[in-house]
């Protein structure tokens, strides 16, 4: 195999084969690529794109760089769910719980938040003690005795994509359709799922701006989950506006738990129903009926026991991470509330501390915005709009000053 090579096909518009993919990945991952290279054929593939084919070859090829997560013949149909993030997306709190008591199992390997986008396992880690690195031997265990776990990936799931990715991000090709594709259902299959389905965000607070975009990475993931044999479906939604009625970990946290017992959101909990109705045995109305009867929050507290998390807390996660600032931003006219930009808030968020600039940053449980309100909501002149937790006056300040940028009342 001539590397370079397969660099200028790729530069001038060709098509690798699967052997020629599969044999530059193992090279990679094995350290016999240098960087410069991978580096160079990445950019020829954000240029030049992949055929759905060669989008399928390179999933593969990843997803056997390591290990894959192992089950038995007899074991229960196993789901999950991946959503390309937002502002206030906190679904895979409420949907792992919820599909585990529909007799499914769901080994839901998770990100970390990074930009705007908040990650599920800094949720799960406000949480006091609860562990989300596991050993493959680990997840099993919680798996077999809950029917879910939450966790980060291991050390040797999808090696090449760490290290892809690594690259991708300080050589300006992560936006590439055939790349985010592989990299995400790379990961996502090697938990050795029978169904998927996939939440693909567009709007101000998405990494997809228009939904056409959103529909062509969604098309991409769906056609490789379906050629490697996994069940896969979509949902478009727009993320215009924050999920829920908060951004922010701990506050999230807190949501969900009210989700959990059915006195969630109605948003959030349309949300979750949609996305586990996709890939659950039961129907949607069944769904609702196992969420409003408090099932789900008996799951999520099991699952939070195992994975060694304090179960007491989670009904006072806010006092556990109370933020020292509280202010709150109201409105200064009477009218519908028509903006609400996800975008901006999560910004906002971002720079109170919630969120990370870079993959080393620490996050602060505790801040973010909650209370926000819902736009076509009819509001009054001196009504609260949402509530801004800080660490320090001048933060809050700052927060307060920029939001209304983001919120149009007509």
């Amino acid at each position: 195999m001539h590397i370079p090579t397969l660099i200028e096909r790729k530069r001038d518009g060709g098509v690798l084969t699967d052997e020629e993919i599969h044999a530059v990945i193992a090279a990679f991952t094995r350290g016999d690529m240098p960087e410069y290279q991978m580096s160079s054929l990445a950019m020829a593939i954000y240029f030049r794109g992949m055929t759905p084919e060669e989008t399928a070859a390179l999933t593969d090829a990843m997803l056997h760089s390591g290990t894959m997560l192992a089950w038995n013949e007899h074991d229960p149909m196993r789901v999950d769910k991946h959503s390309t993030g937002g502002i206030g997306d906190k679904t895979s709190l409420v949907l792992a719980p919820l599909l585990a008591c529909d007799g499914v199992w769901v080994p839901m390997i998770s990100g970390r938040g990074l930009g705007i986008t908040g990650g599920t396992l800094d949720k799960l880690e406000s949480i006091p003690g609860f562990r989300t690195q596991l050993t493959e031997v680990e997840i099993h265990q919680v798996i077999d005795q809950v029917g879910c776990a939450m966790v980060g990936q291991t050390a040797g799931i999808c090696p090449a994509d760490k290290k892809l990715y690594a690259l991708r991000d300080v050589t300006g090709t992560v936006p590439s359709i055939p790349l985010i594709t592989a990299s995400i259902m790379s990961k996502k299959l090697a938990e050795g799922l029978n169904r998927l389905v996939l939440d693909v965000k567009y709007g101000s607070g998405a990494f997809m701006k228009t939904e056409e975009q959103a529909h062509q990475l969604a098309q991409s993931m769906v056609r490789v989950g379906n050629a490697l044999g996994v069940r896969s479906s979509v949902r478009l939604s727009a993320m215009n506006e924050p999920t829920g009625e908060s951004a922010g970990n701990a506050l999230e946290v807190a949501e969900c738990v009210r989700c959990l017992k059915g006195e969630g959101p109605e948003d959030l909990e349309n949300i979750v129903l949609d996305l586990a109705s996709a890939v659950a045995v039961s129907s949607r109305s069944d769904l609702q009926q196992m969420l409003h009867r408090g099932d789900a929050w008996t799951k999520f507290q099991q699952m939070v026991a195992l994975q060694d998390g304090s179960v007491d807390s989670l009904e006072k996660i806010t006092s556990v991470h109370r933020a020292p600032i509280i202010g709150e931003l109201k409105a200064t006219s009477s009218g519908v509330l028509t903006r609400m930009d996800a975008g901006g808030i999560g910004h906002v968020v971002l720079e109170l501390g919630a969120g990370r600039s870079k993959a080393a940053d620490p996050v602060d449980f505790a801040v973010g915005c909650d209370q926000i309100a819902k736009t076509g909501t009819q509001v009054q002149s001196g009504d609260v709009l949402l509530r801004v937790h800080a660490r320090t006056k001048k933060a809050l300040t700052i927060a307060l000053d920029v939001l209304p940028q983001h919120i149009e009342i007509v």
